[in-house]
Parts: structure tokens; sequence; C-alpha cells
């Protein structure tokens, strides 16, 4: 599972019906967990949440969050949490910050904290922190490109590093994301997603997720927009050279006002 390191996959209907290929597009309430610099790419505040509605019992995934920006500078604070995983509930929140540089470049810092499970009080921050850098880039009017450093709790050296590239022409935005370990430069995960708008009010997405097949639609009315991704997914059993394959459906609502 993805969500013991304190990284971004499956955050967001949208980006995950997208193959998770998100750090160059990161233009939802959800960039604070993708790309901490795409929180200047609107103006007002984002709220967003998510919940995981089918299969829970192979896991549990709810993370919600809230973005404000104005002229230039943007602030997030976020929570990611899982249920029923092997490390027990790993537990994240996350407070971040965007600064637009010039016209063409962005960037911004998550600080994530590690929350106590089970704790008899509420934790505003946590026992112990970790953080991302973030980088988005606009060349052209139709390209962006992001860079996410990603750390990991009890290690202060980037553990991740995750390129991304988007395309937007006309009604669809094409994207994919590599990510590179810099204990196992080998491995390399690959993510790729398309976004297609069919009119102002329904987008449908696909992608590949590290091999996983997505699925995702989107329907928007007026500041309102609500999200459903679907994901096919394999996890290791007990039994030697085997695995379950189960799918995974989501939802996501986002609310932005001006």
């Amino acid at each position: 599972m993805p969500f013991e390191a304190a990284r971004p996959l499956y955050v967001g209907a949208r980006a995950l019906g997208m193959g998770n290929a998100f750090t160059a597009v990161a233009d939802d309430a959800t960039a604070g967990f993708w790309n901490p610099a795409g929180l200047i790419q609107w103006q007002g505040v984002k709220v967003f949440g998510m919940r995981k509605v089918y299969n829970r019992k192979d896991y549990a995934f709810d993370p919600k969050g809230i973005g404000y920006s104005y002229r230039g500078n943007a602030f997030f604070w976020g929570n990611k949490i899982a249920l029923g995983v092997d490390s027990g509930t790993p537990d994240f929140n996350y407070y971040s910050f965007a600064r637009q540089v010039n016209a063409y470049v962005a960037v911004g810092l998550s600080l994530k904290f590690t929350r106590k499970h089970p704790a008899g009080y509420y934790q505003f921050f946590g026992y112990e922190w970790s953080y991302d850098i973030g980088i988005l880039s606009r060349p052209s009017s139709s390209i962006q490109v992001g860079i996410l450093l990603q750390n990991i709790p009890a290690r202060r050296s980037i553990r991740w590093i995750s390129t991304g590239f988007s395309y937007h022409w006309t009604q669809v935005v094409l994207s994919t994301d590599f990510i590179v370990s810099t204990s196992s430069r080998a491995d390399i995960e690959a993510h790729f997603g398309i976004e297609w708008r069919l009119n102002k009010y329904l987008h449908f997405r696909t992608g590949i997720s590290a091999g996983h097949p997505t699925v995702g639609l989107g329907v928007k009315i007026r500041n309102f927009r609500l999200d459903y991704a679907w994901i096919r997914e394999t996890k290791e059993s007990s039994s030697r050279d085997a695995s379950h394959v189960f799918h995974s459906h989501f939802l996501s609502a986002e609310f932005f006002g001006y």
C-alpha cells in the first residue's frame, strides 16, 4: 500500500482516475499532497473530502483538505489517514505553503506530521515530521512540468523524486509521472493519465497507475465538483507466489469559492 510512507498516491478521485499522474497537474484542493507548488493555480478557497466507498475490508482511505490562495501566495492543511493496512493506522497531517516566483515558476513546501494511534487527545501536529518540496513550471500555456522531492519520517534525506509532465489541449489533459527511489534508482514507477472534458459539466478520465488500470468520472456544477474513481489492485497473499486481486471505488467532493 502507498499509505505507510506518506506518499500522495490515491489522494483525490480525480487524480486517481487519471492513473495517479498528477504531479504536473495539481490544480485542485489535493495539490498540498501532490505538489504544494500547484496551490497557487487558483484564487480563493478550495475544500475537498474523499472516501473509499467500496471494499473497505482490504483497507479504508479517507483524506481531506482545504487550501487558500491569494496573489501568488497559498496555504494548505490536509489529513491523510488509512485504516486496515499492515502498518496499523498511518495518519498524516499536512501543512503547506506555496509562492509564485515569477510568471513561469512556483515553489512549495509541505510539512507532514505523523499522528499516533491510539491517542486520547487531539493531535494538531504529531510526534514525527517529514517534508515535501514541490516545483511547478509552465514554459508555455499548454505545457506544465512538476517536480516533487519527498521525505519520509525518521529520515532527513530525500526518499523519492517524482517528475511529472502535463499537456493541456482544448478539452483534453494528458499527464505522466515517473517516480524514482533514491535507494533503488533501477526501480522506476510510471503513471499515465488522461482527462477529457466532454462539456463544462462532465469530465471522463482513465489511466495506468504503476501497472493498474484506472477509470474516473467527474461532474461539475458551478462551484461544486463530484468525482468518482475505480482501480483494480493486487495484494500479496500469505500463500507463496499468490496474490489477491480486488477492485476499489472512491468518491470525492470539492467546493471552491472566491
